[in-house]
């Protein structure tokens, strides 16, 4: 589907967005830690129940993240979020690239699709939606941003107080701050870079 958009991408006139979900636990906050091997080594962790939901997405083009935090991934979020992304994107058509969790292709979402495309062409959606491979979270390159982030969140846990807040403070800076260009980030959109 992205080849036959090509025109409409390379005019400026679509724009293409790999979008996922990411949860963020209080236990990441540090991945691995050396020490004698005859030795338990003990991290206190205040709450490793509390989380946080964060809704993103990645131009392939540009490199530009946009994420908002969520009370949890579901039809409710996913709508408001293509809502945001259609505000931060007003005047230009969206192609989704996603995987096929329930909420996406749930009947809030076909519902915000039917409005959102109302009494358009089929070729002049405002949304479309392309569907990763089942059980493939690596084809999603918005899987790599979140990856880059909780690495970044795990060799800088040190600047965390013992507060969630600070966690997702630091995981938030990792998103704003990050370069996340990468191969997975252009491997669909390859030809794009030609037009």
């Amino acid at each position: 589907m992205i080849a036959s958009e090509q025109e409409a991408i390379g005019s400026g006139e679509m724009v293409v967005l790999y979008i996922d979900q990411c949860h963020l636990n209080w236990g990441e906050v540090r991945g691995y830690s050396w020490g004698p091997s005859d030795k338990r080594i003990t991290i206190p962790i205040v709450n490793e129940r509390e989380r946080q939901t964060y809704y993103g997405a990645i131009n392939p083009l540009t490199s530009e993240i946009t994420a908002i935090l969520a009370d949890a991934g579901n039809g409710y979020w996913t709508e408001l979020f293509v809502g945001h992304l259609r505000e931060q994107y007003k005047e230009k058509r969206l192609l989704i690239c996603w995987d096929g969790a329930s909420y996406h292709r749930g009947q809030e979402m076909q519902d915000y699709l039917e409005t959102a495309n109302f009494g358009r062409g089929r070729d002049e959606w405002a949304v479309r939606c392309i569907q990763f491979a089942p059980y493939a979270p690596e084809q999603n390159p918005i899987e790599e941003v979140w990856n880059q982030a909780k690495a970044f969140l795990r060799s800088n846990w040190q600047q965390c107080d013992t507060t969630f807040a600070s966690v997702k403070r630091l995981f938030e800076r990792a998103l704003e701050t990050l370069p996340f260009n990468f191969t997975k980030l252009h491997m669909y959109t390859q030809c794009l870079q030609n037009i």
